[in-house]
C-alpha cells in the first residue's frame, strides 16, 4: 500500500459527491421542465457508483479497494401526468407530462451528499495530519 492511497481514496469520494451535487442541482433546476430537447418532460437523474477495485492478488483474486467510482447516470422512467387542458403541450385528453423530480427527495439527497463531502474532506485532513506527523518522526 502506498503512502498516498488514503488521500486518493478521499479524493475519489470528494469527486463522487461533487458529481452527485451537480446532478442534484440539475434535477432541481429542471423540476418544472415539461419539454426537453429529446421530447417529453425532464426525467430525474441519479448517479450510480461502485467501489473502485484494483490489483488482483494471487490465486484467490483478492482485490484492493481504491475508493469509489461513478458507473453512470440513470434516469427515472416514471411518468407523471397532470390535467391541464389549457396548456399548449396537453395531449388530446388534456393531460400534460410533468417532470418526475420530487423537490423534497432532492433536498434530502443534497443534504446527504453535502454531509458525505464534509466527512471525506475531514478524513483527508486527518490523513494529511498523519502524513505530517510521520515526516516529523522520520526527521529524528
Amino acid at each position: 500500500m502506498g503512502i498516498f492511497n488514503g488521500l486518493n481514496i478521499n479524493a475519489s469520494g470528494l469527486a463522487l459527491e461533487r458529481f452527485k451535487l451537480d446532478t442534484i442541482s440539475t434535477n432541481i433546476a429542471n423540476v418544472n421542465t415539461t419539454k426537453t430537447a429529446e421530447g417529453g418532460a425532464y426525467k430525474q437523474k441519479t448517479v450510480t457508483f461502485a467501489e473502485n477495485l484494483r490489483q488482483s492478488i494471487g490465486t484467490n483474486r483478492l482485490e484492493r479497494s481504491y475508493g469509489v467510482r461513478s458507473t453512470g447516470i440513470t434516469e427515472n422512467q416514471e411518468i407523471k401526468m397532470s390535467y391541464d387542458p389549457e396548456n399548449p403541450e396537453a395531449d388530446e385528453n388534456g393531460y400534460v407530462e410533468q417532470s418526475n423530480v420530487n423537490m423534497a427527495d432532492e433536498m434530502v439527497a443534497m443534504l446527504q451528499a453535502v454531509r458525505t463531502y464534509e466527512a471525506n474532506a475531514s478524513a483527508a485532513e486527518s490523513n494529511k495530519t498523519i502524513l505530517k506527523k510521520a515526516l516529523e518522526i522520520s526527521k529524528n
